[in-house]
């Protein structure tokens, strides 16, 4: 990888910093509280607050997108950093204890004022469906001052969240903080996220990739968004002339991985049962990076991601029970 074997971490993530609650509930309890179950939604403070304090006892994670993606990689055995929001209080700690238990690199400063830490309280019914309510409070005020120039710098690659593209300030610390990695010789990924995001900022997203991004990840609904395009080969056409290496997955069906000139279709890894498929996207995305950092084939990086992804996807919660360098060892990487 050239500049990145002198790296002292390989992947920087920049994301939402979030705790993730889970608690298990019965049906009862989602009607009592007037939830769509199965659904995700937004909500204030003051709702975060009575829900959080209605769960009862509940498993308390760091989480986020990006940060699920550090701490994939974390557990293949590589050397990561995030740079996030959280706020001085107690889940604020509890993300920052959780993060860095795992080995992963956390200095951001918390805020001392403003909303509190982000949230998202996870519901878990008896059949398995998660109902998930989400307060994003601090994790939304990163700024440009939060971006170390410095871990930018020593990091073979910053992993950018599509997510955090709608608050202004977090905006320019991306920006910034892409403009670091690559005039240091560092590479800039971006993962697009949601393709509700994507509608959002479609053009100011194109020029961030056209210009900085280095390897794009998108799954099929995003990237045919982004080129709002209705056939996925022909946003896989255009993709090719805007970023050198676009990681396109398409769930059950693999992903595709456009390097260049050349086109590498990779299935997905077989599955026995799926149990929670959240955080697939983020876990594929994990063992591409961790194969990438390690030299590999992009095609053997895609069956990495896939097989990171086929195991979170067949438990509760993004973090992985096993350890995935295990996991790795047993699948032949």
């Amino acid at each position: 990888m050239g500049a990145a074997d002198k790296a002292e971490y390989d992947v920087l993530g920049i994301g939402n910093a979030i705790v993730d609650v889970l608690a298990q509930v019965d049906e009862g309890f989602l009607a009592r509280q007037g939830l769509v179950k199965g659904a995700m939604q937004l909500i204030d403070e003051v709702a975060a607050h009575d829900l959080y304090e209605a769960m009862g006892p509940g498993v308390e994670a760091s989480g986020g997108s990006a940060a699920n993606t550090i701490a994939g990689l974390a557990s293949f055995g590589r050397k990561t950093a995030f740079i996030g929001k959280v706020r001085d209080d107690e889940l604020g700690g509890i993300f920052a204890h959780d993060i860095r238990s795992i080995g992963v690199h956390f200095a951001t400063p918390p805020a001392t004022e403003g909303p509190t830490t982000a949230r998202c309280l996870v519901l878990v019914t008896p059949d398995g469906e998660r109902t998930m309510n989400t307060w994003l409070g601090a994790s939304q005020n990163l700024t440009v001052d939060d971006v170390d120039e410095d871990l930018v710098k020593a990091s073979a690659i910053t992993y950018l969240e599509g997510y955090l593209w709608d608050p202004p300030h977090a905006k320019e610390a991306f920006v910034k903080a892409a403009g670091i990695a690559r005039q240091a010789g560092r590479k800039v990924a971006l993962t697009l996220s949601d393709s509700f995001c994507v509608d959002r900022h479609r053009d100011s997203f194109l020029e961030l990739i056209r210009k900085q991004v280095d390897i794009l990840f998108a799954n099929e609904a995003e990237i045919k968004s982004l080129y709002q395009v209705e056939r996925f080969d022909d946003a896989l056409h255009a993709v090719r002339d805007d970023c050198p290496l676009a990681v396109l997955t398409r769930s059950a069906a693999g992903s595709v991985i456009v390097d260049g000139g050349d086109v590498h279709v990779v299935g997905a890894h077989p599955v026995e049962q799926v149990v929670d498929a959240t955080g697939a996207g983020d876990l594929f995305a994990a063992g591409f990076l961790a194969g990438f950092t390690q030299g590999r084939p992009v095609a053997d990086c895609a069956r990495m991601g896939a097989l990171a992804a086929s195991h979170i996807i067949q438990q509760i919660g993004a973090r992985a029970i096993r350890p995935f360098h295990e996991v790795a060892r047993e699948n032949g990487f």
